[in-house]
């Protein structure tokens, strides 16, 4: 955790060379964490039964006082780290994942809030395979930035909004929000097919599981979690609909197992997707063609967590999605 990371002091008269006991005062980016996961993230690279093994033994103190996981950190709170090997960082030589610098396109920003635009094809964090995502090339690209979170998710294949939270009280207001429903969330979709209403709610209870080789996947079930999106119909061509998506519950992958089960797949998605008309609309000579997945956060309003005033944010649609429509609306005009 970087921005604590700068206050950690040794304890003195320490061997040198040895591992060496830390004392972190707590500051507001830390504060209201349990001191569980704020070890997890101080001691990178430290197994997580090793992180519970100090706390039971008392080893971690809080102003010199034992706790328990569950405790719950205060701005001035003075913690005792106990000796623990944390994982190097890793440097481009050092054959490990190097986790290179990035801005994205910002479309809003102040001492709370950073809001982006996420392009298609990069993941929002690293794991499952990804070496390293949105958040961890922001981190390195602002080394100075005390707290910065992601306070929501986009899919690796999709683009647009994508919010982090600069102060651990604005993660914890918007998480109330994302909670409560208060965030209106908008999407553009392309998908395969005439839709035939104007508008369309879809209320099918989504399922979480793995395939055999461990990859995440969504499917319609009956005892799974109760999901909601209205579709809207922006745009109607021939064989396809340009559709905005409202989130009304916010599941994984929501948007396009809704749309896949409703008999209309989102153009160029490899997972829930017509996979035949996929790989025709990717050829490099295809007209109308995309090689990506046609789906794009593009509106997002939500009360503001220091101010109280609603916030609107809106992403333009990506250079080749306003192609692609660009194509099917000559498509519609020819004779």
């Amino acid at each position: 955790m970087n921005e604590l990371r700068h206050q950690i002091e040794k304890e003195p008269h320490s061997t040198p060379g040895a591992l060496q006991v830390a004392y972190v005062t707590i500051d507001e980016s830390a504060e209201g964490q349990r001191i569980d996961n704020f070890l997890l993230k101080v001691a990178k690279g430290v197994p997580k039964s090793h992180i519970y093994r100090v706390l039971r033994s008392g080893e971690v103190r809080v102003n010199k006082g034992r706790i328990d996981a569950t405790y719950r950190l205060q701005c001035g709170d003075v913690v005792r780290i106990p000796p623990m090997r944390v994982a190097e960082k890793a440097s481009p030589d050092a054959g490990g994942a190097y986790v290179p610098s990035a801005e994205f396109p910002i479309l809003f920003e102040d001492a709370h809030l950073l809001v982006i635009d996420k392009p298609a094809g990069v993941a929002v964090h690293g794991g499952s395979g990804v070496a390293f995502g949105v958040i961890e090339q922001l981190r390195r690209a602002r080394p100075d930035a005390k707290f910065l979170e992601l306070v929501h998710r986009l899919d690796r294949e999709t683009s647009g909004i994508l919010v982090l939270a600069k102060k651990r009280s604005a993660l914890v207001h918007l998480h109330e929000q994302i909670r409560g429903s208060d965030m209106d969330k908008r999407y553009f979709a392309c998908v395969a097919g005439e839709f035939p209403n104007a508008r369309q709610h879809v209320k099918l209870s989504l399922y979480k599981y793995s395939t055999p080789d461990g990859e995440r996947r969504v499917r319609v079930q009956a005892d799974g979690l109760p999901s909601h999106t209205v579709f809207n119909r922006v745009e109607a061509f021939e064989g396809y609909t340009l559709l905005e998506a409202e989130l009304k519950t916010g599941r994984t992958h929501q948007i396009r197992v809704h749309l896949q089960a409703s008999g209309f797949p989102i153009v160029g998605d490899e997972k829930y997707g017509d996979f035949a008309l996929n790989k025709s609309l990717s050829r490099s000579n295809a007209r109308p063609g995309i090689k990506r997945m046609f789906l794009h956060a593009h509106r997002l309003t939500f009360i503001h967590p220091a101010t109280g005033e609603p916030i609107t944010v809106s992403a333009p649609l990506p250079a080749d999605c306003v192609e692609f429509l660009q194509q099917l609306r000559q498509a519609r005009a020819a004779p």
